[in-house]
């Protein structure tokens, strides 16, 4: 098998609509020698589709999850039913231009991780055209919990990547996604990837489309979703001696994701009628000013729609 050779891995999770554009894209890479599909248990057609698919290409192989586990489970199982020295995560809702493979693997040299930047579109819209020669940059720990600030990133949150990763990294430091975890699983396989010395490289667009729906996953998530992943943080902090650079880096990230927490308790308290546990969230200073700040946009936002003659939103 070519060191070249890539295995792309597919969790499809109600995609009938979209799995078989994704797929075909995959096939369409040179480099590509196997595609894993996991179905996580679907409530459409998309197993289906999947053996439909699996029929027609020899490349294809299909998996199902026993119970809907979540895509790190999903791409747990691909990652143990494939064989190829490379990995691409591809989501089933998204799809690969022409060449996007082979322009990362000519990018790569030893890296062990290489991801390019997302080119987001609408459901419906064209990608942009990609221009240029492409520069690769060097990522690090600290430049990566960075770049996962949650509002403080705005749309560059660099743990949305989808990168190409070597095989003999992941077997080497026994790394695979955490399948406890539903919201930032990515954010916590690359963090961890890079506090146990991965080489990752990033550069421009190469080719993912990235298909922006609305109600993801990624935007639905509950109090212990958020929990998992503001606690992972204290997990990396055990991996190596960090620098204090990146402590800090991660006891911010640590902050940003408790704020978000707080503030989904505080919801759940109020609906509640819950006073002590509404008071508890403001026990830390960075989420009491959070909290604080949100209240006050909310009844500014309030005031203004009752002003209007508008019934203001729960």
């Amino acid at each position: 098998m070519s060191e070249r050779a890539t295995a792309v891995i597919v969790a499809a999770y109600n995609a009938e609509a979209t799995l078989g554009r994704a797929v075909k894209s995959a096939l369409a890479q040179p480099d590509v020698r196997e595609v894993c599909i996991v179905d996580d248990c679907s409530t459409d057609d998309t197993r289906a589709c999947a053996e439909k698919l699996a029929r027609a290409h020899e490349k294809i192989r299909t998996l199902s999850t026993e119970r809907n586990a979540g895509p790190a489970a999903a791409r747990n199982l691909a990652i143990a039913a494939t064989v190829a020295p490379w990995i691409a995560v591809l989501d089933a809702d998204d799809y690969l231009l022409e060449g996007r493979i082979a322009t990362l693997h000519a990018l790569a040299g030893d890296a062990d991780f290489i991801a390019d930047s997302l080119l987001r579109v609408a459901v419906g819209e064209d990608p942009p055209p990609i221009a240029g020669a492409l520069e690769t940059h060097s990522l690090d720990f600290t430049s990566f919990v960075r770049g996962n600030l949650g509002a403080e990133t705005g749309p560059l949150d660099l743990g949305y990547l989808k990168p190409m990763f070597r095989r003999a990294f992941l077997n080497q430091h026994r790394l695979r996604y955490r399948d406890d975890m539903r919201l930032g699983e990515d954010y916590e396989f690359y963090a961890r990837a890079l506090a146990l010395g991965a080489r990752f490289l990033t550069c421009g667009p190469a080719g993912y489309v990235s298909v922006e729906r609305s109600g993801s996953l990624s935007k639905a998530h509950s109090e212990a979703d958020l929990q998992r992943l503001r606690d992972c943080d204290d997990a990396l902090a055990t991996l190596r001696p960090l620098s204090p650079e990146e402590q800090r880096a991660l006891r911010r990230h640590w902050n940003s994701v408790d704020c978000r927490l707080q503030w989904r308790r505080l919801i759940t308290a109020v609906k509640n009628r819950d006073f002590g546990a509404a008071l508890a969230t403001f026990r830390s200073p960075h989420a009491a000013l959070f909290l604080a700040t949100r209240l006050g946009e909310q009844a500014w936002l309030r005031s203004s729609a009752i002003a209007r003659g508008v019934a203001p939103g729960p």
